[in-house]
């Protein structure tokens, strides 16, 4: 059944569009005073430095006001949609409001009942194909997956992901979470089977897989979760990462260690993240505002800052509103002219091969 025709069947599913539809200017002052009401919004897993979350936060609680509780930043997309199952009926900080996931997990939450649409002012500049039509997750921004690399330990910079069974890599590549629990990882393990020839979907996770056990067997896996500082004090010499995030931790190391930032040669693979609002949210006006804040030209600036390409980056290039400061900081463009974006399915299909195959083919606990 469609949308259109179950709005003929319910009273209820009108609210649900009202709630839905972008919002206009008489529409924006109502929800400003509601969420100020409400006087509070609960975030998720959102490191300071990811995507320039920090500043954007700041912003966020300087423009309206809001006290901003924030929650497990260390948290993986699916400890997000759990957060919100075990929160279901409590009303307290610990249920989060709105969450930001990989694009995999945004019809995955839709499925189980966990998200609300909303449509925000800027909806028809969001690109179709990383949107649900309905409203109840859409594109943030995407990056890149590279790799980090501590120069004052690692002499020679691998190029690709080939590379990284050496010998001169023992002890040295890491991921940034559980495999079985973090987009960031389980799309790290797609980059390395699409370096293989594999097409993105169940292929690529299954391809990946191989690749990572092969690592593991050599002695090149380190099972840590990989940061900032653990590539500082050289327990992750190696981490596959976002282009963003390794961007951010370079700043942040201002030099010590010094940090090259590779795209593997054969595998230049872009991973989108959505968000979405709790249908539980027990401040839902402050999460409706959260989302206007974020597709607005300051918040998208915001992650634009934080080295994300935000969703909304092409009409705001065309119309002249990204900052030539901004431009001028990102990295070249050539690696992002090939990048492969793997539509939702084969995300799910090769998120589905990475969960459910990494015990038994890799067998590594990455703590």
């Amino acid at each position: 059944m469609t949308f259109s025709t179950r709005l003929l069947h319910s009273t209820m599913a009108l609210a649900v569009l009202a709630a839905a539809a972008p919002a206009h200017a008489g529409a924006m002052e109502d929800l400003v005073a509601a969420a100020q009401k409400e006087g509070e919004l609960t975030v998720i897993a959102l490191p300071h430095d990811w995507c320039g979350y920090g500043n954007v936060i700041e912003g966020f609680k300087a423009k309206y006001g809001l006290k901003v509780n924030e929650l497990n930043v260390d948290a993986a997309s699916a400890d997000e949609l759990e957060a919100i199952r075990a929160n279901k009926d409590n009303k307290g900080p610990q249920a989060p409001d709105v969450i930001d996931v990989g694009l995999a997990f945004g019809p995955q939450a839709q499925k189980e009942g966990l998200l609300q649409p909303y449509k925000v002012q800027s909806w028809d500049e969001i690109p179709a194909d990383v949107k649900d039509a309905d409203g109840n997750w859409y594109a943030g921004y995407y990056g890149v997956m590279s790799f980090g690399v501590n120069k004052d330990l690692v002499k020679n910079t691998p190029a690709d992901w080939s590379d990284l069974t050496k010998p001169e890599y023992a002890n040295a590549v890491a991921l940034t979470g559980d495999p079985r629990a973090s987009n960031q990882a389980i799309l790290a393990v797609m980059s390395a089977g699409v370096s293989k020839g594999a097409a993105p979907g169940t292929d690529s996770g299954e391809k990946g897989l191989e690749v990572m056990a092969e690592l593991n067997k050599a002695g090149n896996f380190v099972p840590v979760t990989g940061k900032s500082g653990t590539i500082a004090q050289g327990q992750t010499p190696i981490v596959v990462a976002w282009d963003y995030n390794l961007l951010a931790w370079r700043d942040s190391l201002n030099g010590n260690p010094p940090m090259d930032i590779v795209i593997p040669a054969s595998a230049s693979l872009a991973g989108v993240y959505v968000q979405g609002i709790s249908a539980f949210a027990p401040h839902p006006a402050a999460a409706k505002l959260w989302m206007e804040y974020l597709y607005s030209d300051e918040g998208q600036t915001g992650w634009l800052k934080g080295y994300c390409h935000p969703a909304r980056f092409n009409a705001m290039s065309a119309a002249g509103k990204i900052p030539a400061e901004v431009m001028a900081k990102l990295p070249p463009a050539e690696g992002y002219a090939r990048a492969v974006f793997p539509t939702v399915e084969q995300q799910e299909a090769n998120k589905a091969a990475v969960t459910g195959g990494w015990d038994k083919v890799v067998g590594a606990n990455v703590q």
